[in-house]
């Protein structure tokens, strides 16, 4: 194959360890241990996709055998050891995808073809890519061979996920951690390569290539390749481009949506996310690129402009600092919870785009939350201009800009914001307060009732056994069916009927039987007394297959005796 023909990523693979890039210290170590003549039985290359973990293995397999020795390593003038080391095609030389072998029965071939000597060079060497693949009893069978092999042969592994492989096997390998590659190395790298194939392309579309290869030499080469392939060749390739071509935005766009979205603009908000969406950019993207916006929000003062991996411009990161001043510290920890929450939701909802709007809308009413203790002696006025007031106000020493102190809270007031909307007056409040005096657990229950809070009603009654009642303390137990909402669901609603803070226990004492088991015990006695009665006993005498089902008590009878 013409070299020329290559995708880029073959074509510009490194063949020395001068070539490495990112890789000095791993480079510099096994360099000196074949120096030094102090060869292990075996190397371990583990890292993420992309970073040379097989191209490093070649490496070592030509340093190993080529003609010209270590110190000599061919460069230019290429050896027929390294020749054939580069093509894959050297007969003691051997590449094996564990991926597509992974039985013991490969294994004992290998083993096999291990016991003769190499032919042409010094070493025979095995190369096996992905070892993670292997079957258990696959490395079983390795281990003997592997810690005492044969003088003239060793083995190179390379994986990316470390943890799959026996500790058994690590123990016997020299292992090397290949890190990712430095954005600038990485972007240096790039650029040079973009020279050479006389590519036309702006610095700015090389550094989002970068960003988007996170950390990735193939990913990178992969990505410029597809970039300048697309244009053509009088054409150079700008941000705009690359961002339409990767299905990536620009992140002014996205710090707009913050700023719309602090300034509760909906209409705004949804055209602008509508605009990304129509640019291609599939809401998985959008969503980890407003993840990684909001942790620019939140430590954007301990960060330099070097350090965000290309991900902003000068211009971006002075604005981000900028606002950042005017937003509290819980508001980005709770938009990044509801983010992280929207997440999960991209793998239900069939229609990801709805999901997204619906998400930046939950975002923009967060803001006329208010903390329920600031609002229960406050005035309709007041409150209107609580909600009214625009989340970029900058906030005082210690104010939460959006007013939210618990996130149990949060949450419950959520489901109630049309609510804060209707305050009523303190005198109205206080008459309602009292209205909901509750003084024993049935005063509880009947409160339920005649707020329909009906799915508490069942807790209560079903799956809570009471302890003890006291004025606003509640210790209870309860069954294995009891919902893991219930204690901050009650508590909420008892704040929101007394205008008082409630402590709810939980104890190990077993407590009263539940209202529901009462029920069923009143019933079963009375059963059991109906059955022992006369009347009961003369119906048998007519009816041999009747059978009690239920029993209902006259209650005008009971109050009359």
């Amino acid at each position: 194959m013409n070299k020329n023909t290559k995708v880029l990523a073959l074509k510009y693979r490194p063949q020395t360890f001068d070539d490495l890039i990112g890789q000095e210290f791993v480079a510099e170590t096994i360099f000196n241990s074949i120096k030094a003549n102090k060869v292990p039985n075996a190397y371990l290359f583990t890292g993420i996709r992309g970073i040379g973990k097989t191209t490093t293995a070649r490496i070592v397999a030509k340093s190993l055998n080529c003609l010209n020795g270590i110190e000599g390593l061919c460069k230019d003038d290429i050896c027929e050891n390294c020749n054939a080391i580069s093509n894959s095609n050297h007969i003691d030389v051997l590449e094996m995808d564990a991926a597509s072998k992974t039985g013991v029965d490969d294994v004992r071939d290998l083993i096999e073809f291990s016991r003769y000597g190499p032919t042409t060079a010094k070493y025979k060497i095995f190369i096996i890519d992905e070892v993670h693949m292997l079957s258990k009893q696959a490395f079983n069978a390795l281990l003997k061979t592997l810690e005492e092999p044969p003088e003239y042969l060793k083995f190179i592994f390379a994986t990316t996920e470390i943890k799959k492989i026996p500790i058994t096997v690590v123990s016997r390998c020299q292992r090397f951690d290949l890190s990712r590659i430095k954005s600038s190395e990485l972007f240096e790298f790039i650029k040079k390569i973009k020279e050479k194939e006389n590519g036309k392309a702006s610095d700015d579309a090389l550094k989002l290539i970068v960003k988007i290869s996170e950390g990735s030499v193939r990913d990178a080469l992969s990505l410029l390749d597809r970039a300048l392939l697309t244009l053509n060749k009088n054409t150079e390739l700008d941000l705009t481009s690359a961002q339409k071509i990767f299905g990536h935005f620009d992140k002014s766009q996205l710090i707009n949506l913050f700023q719309l979205i602090f300034e509760g603009k909906e209409t705004e908000v949804l055209n602008t996310y509508r605009e990304i969406y129509n640019q291609g950019v599939e809401p998985k993207i959008f969503i980890n690129d407003f993840l990684e916006l909001l942790y620019y929000f939140k430590n954007i003062d301990s960060l330099n402009i070097d350090g965000t991996n290309f991900s902003l411009n000068d211009e971006e990161f002075n604005r981000i600092k900028e606002i950042s001043k005017k937003i509290s510290n819980e508001t980005l920890i709770l938009f990044w919870q509801f983010a992280i929450k929207a997440t999960e939701e991209l793998d239900i909802v069939s229609n990801q785009h709805l999901s997204m709007e619906m998400f930046l809308i939950r975002l923009i009413h967060l803001k006329s939350i208010k903390n329920t203790d600031n609002n229960v002696h406050q005035s309709p006025q007041k409150t209107n201009d609580n909600i009214a007031r625009t989340s970029l106000l900058k906030k005082n020493e210690g104010e939460d800009l959006f007013e939210i102190k618990d996130k149990a809270e949060t949450i419950g007031q959520m489901k109630n914001i049309a609510q804060e909307k209707n305050v009523t007056l303190k005198d109205n409040k206080e008459i309602e307060t009292q209205k909901n005096l509750i003084n024993s657990f049935d005063d509880l229950l009947k409160i339920c009732l005649s707020k329909k809070e009906i799915k508490l009603k069942y807790e209560l009654e079903k799956n809570v056994n009471l302890v003890s009642f006291e004025s606003q303390r509640i210790e209870i137990s309860f069954n294995e069916k009891l919902d893991k909402d219930f204690i901050k669901d009650l508590s909420l609603k008892l704040f929101e009927w007394t205008s008082n803070r409630w402590i709810i226990t939980l104890s190990k004492t077993k407590g009263q039987p539940s209202k529901k088991e009462t029920e069923v015990n009143l019933k079963k006695e009375l059963i059991e007394d109906v059955k022992n009665s006369s009347i009961y006993r003369n119906i048998l005498k007519k009816f041999q297959d009747a059978e009690i089902v239920d029993v209902i008590t006259n209650k005008k009878e009971e109050k009359d005796d």
